[in-house]
């Protein structure tokens, strides 16, 4: 989860309230929230965040609602990597590995952004990403990770 505009903290909530709501979608953990520097533009701090879900959808249905969810927050995808209301990313999806034209898991920026890394080894250390093989918590090793801070 990330985002740069308006009350985010607030936004995750509600996402993830809504996707706890959703049939086929139960929310099991959650992370604390990270403060970081953006990728991409000139623009505000993101909050990111992950959360662990039971899902009893396809990987592209799971998609299908998370950007739907988007679109209910507000998100307007005009910039790359620019700011943004809420962005939901499915970083990984058990061990499966694919590729399609709108779905790459897991998520190719997992093993070189901290600001997925950290907040996801808060939740799931011992989760391997299926590519490496690598666990969460030593990809996070391997990271700089000193721009992700955690929010009291």
């Amino acid at each position: 989860m990330g985002g740069n505009l308006g009350d985010v903290a607030a936004t995750f909530e509600r996402a993830l309230a809504a996707l706890d709501a959703t049939p086929g979608i139960q929310v099991t953990g959650r992370s604390r929230w990270y403060r970081n520097p953006p990728m991409g533009p000139p623009q505000p701090d993101f909050l990111n965040g992950c959360a662990l879900l039971k899902v009893a959808l396809s990987p592209e249905a799971l998609l299908d609602r998370l950007q739907a969810l988007e679109n209910d927050a507000g998100r307007v995808r005009t910039v790359h990597w620019g700011p943004r209301t809420l962005d939901l990313d499915l970083l990984l999806y058990g061990d499966r590995v694919m590729q399609t034209p709108r779905l790459q898991v897991p998520h190719p920026g997992l093993g070189d952004r901290a600001f997925f890394a950290v907040p996801l080894a808060e939740i799931a250390p011992d989760w391997v990403e299926p590519l490496t093989g690598r666990a969460i918590a030593q990809i996070v090793q391997t990271l700089d990770c000193s721009a992700v801070i955690p929010l009291a």
